[in-house]
């Protein structure tokens, strides 16, 4: 069943907002990861499968599948902000539900409360192989919407 909201998208200055902060990310372009969707209070990002991104019995490491949903749930819950502010992980707690793998991981952030200060999202990663799907890990996050230090 293909999701309702995956057909929406943001605003484009929330799109390159977005983008931008999540290029500047040095372990996302480390592991390879890129954004593949962007809503309001969603975002999906893709992992592909390679040998650096996998633990020793070949399945995608933990550390890498966790990486992925907290970035997807920080720019998720990071749509909704405003644009002079910024988006920082208070806490988040992931169950690995399946061995992770496929041809590539997909995490989607889910915001399902924005507050003004705290906003919690859903976290899901599926693996992908072909057109199947299986959800490997999901979890809940905590973030914290803060304001940069004025010179």
């Amino acid at each position: 069943m293909e999701d309702p909201t995956a057909q929406e998208k943001a605003i484009p200055e929330t799109q390159a907002r977005i983008r931008d902060s999540f290029d500047r990310q040095g372990l996302m372009g480390h592991l390879g990861a890129r954004i593949t969707h962007i809503a309001p209070g969603r975002v999906h990002i893709t992992l592909p499968s390679r040998p650096e991104v996998t633990q020793q019995h070949g399945y995608f490491h933990a550390g890498a599948t966790s990486a992925i949903a907290d970035s997807a749930g920080g720019y998720a819950a990071y749509t909704l902000f405003p644009e002079d502010s910024d988006v920082l992980t208070v806490e988040y707690k992931i169950n690995l539900l399946a061995p992770a793998v496929g041809d590539h991981l997909e995490a989607i952030g889910t915001v399902l409360k924005s507050g003004r200060t705290l906003t919690v999202c859903q976290l899901e990663v599926y693996g992908v192989r072909d057109d199947r799907r299986t959800l490997v890990a999901n979890g809940q996050q905590t973030l914290i919407r803060v304001y940069p230090r004025k010179p």
